[in-house]
């Protein structure tokens, strides 16, 4: 492939990702997002049936019921969510290699459906809660840790998006008064490839605790529904089913966002004065996509 078809390709990454990202802001993907939530209600209607077919032993009632869940956990992530936030701000602002957010992605949906398999089973089990307490304390206290730990996302990344430009501030001053090769001995703010070097425990455990932090709402009414029923088990598959639903759509997130970020350096020039901007570019991506993402999370908590 030519370079220059190269470069339009990440350029139309960026192009997308800016379309997608204003249309959000300003409302307009509300009708995508109501037409998920509808297609959430059919689906929990279509999960009690599959569930009562599974009571009566019917041929194929495992498969309708996993089948389900896995297209609930689609339409839960095409809705609006915490979840497609993270990923996609973490993924654009952050140099993180595609594989790896595929993977914080994938993890962050299957630790999401693990959380309420948690909440459910440990509070029916040792805290006696009932249906309403458990919904409650999801919808609320859980929703605030989420949107705490989601604050923290952003802030950690728009405290490494203020070290980066403040790093780029020194070499620029350093070059400018003594040359680009100094030789004085000692470095000058971290290289490109210690930038880089964001594949951090600290990095992983933030995206995922704040994405597991809130459990789906339809994991809730299944796992509560399977446990009165006596089949817990089936509801454990269903929900795992559901995150590997939401990781489906959450991988197309990451896609989306480390292709925008591509386009984002393609678009600078290689030569000229504007050149020199390229190497504002990764700390301010990054203070940006900090400052989104604590800017919405307050909005959840406030």
């Amino acid at each position: 492939m030519s370079r220059g078809l190269l470069r339009v390709l990440v350029l139309t990454g960026l192009a997308v990702g800016l379309v997608v990202v204003a249309l959000w802001l300003s409302g307009g993907l509300a009708g995508i997002e109501h037409w998920a939530a509808a297609r959430q209600r059919e689906a929990q209607n279509l999960m009690a049936g599959a569930l009562r077919s599974l009571r009566n032993a019917e041929p194929g009632a495992v498969l309708a019921l996993l089948s389900v869940c896995f297209g609930y956990g689609v339409f839960h992530a095409i809705g609006p969510g915490h979840g497609k936030l993270v990923i996609g701000s973490y993924g654009f602002g952050a140099p993180v290699p595609l594989a790896r957010l595929a993977g914080l992605s994938v993890a962050a949906s299957l630790a999401q459906a693990g959380s309420a398999i948690l909440l459910v089973w440990g509070g029916i089990t040792f805290l006696d809660l009932g249906r309403q307490a458990l919904t409650e304390l999801t919808e609320e206290r859980m929703a605030d840790i989420s949107a705490v730990l989601i604050a923290m996302v952003g802030l950690w990344l728009g405290l490494r998006g203020l070290r980066m430009l403040s790093a780029t501030a020194r070499r620029h001053d350093h070059h400018h008064h003594h040359g680009d090769d100094c030789r004085c001995g000692h470095a000058h703010g971290p290289t490109p490839a210690q930038v880089a070097q964001t594949r951090s425990l600290r990095d992983a455990v933030l995206v995922i605790g704040s994405i597991a932090a809130r459990p789906c709402t339809g994991a809730m009414f299944l796992l509560l529904l399977t446990w009165r029923m006596g089949i817990f088990g089936m509801g454990v598959l269903g929900t795992v089913a559901m995150g590997l639903g939401t990781a489906f759509v959450t991988l197309g997130v990451a896609g989306l966002a480390v292709w925008a970020r591509r386009g984002s350096f393609a678009m600078m020039p290689a030569a000229g004065p504007w050149a020199q901007a390229a190497r504002w570019l990764p700390g301010a991506m990054q203070l940006g996509a900090g400052a989104l993402i604590a800017v919405i999370s307050a909005g959840l908590l406030f």
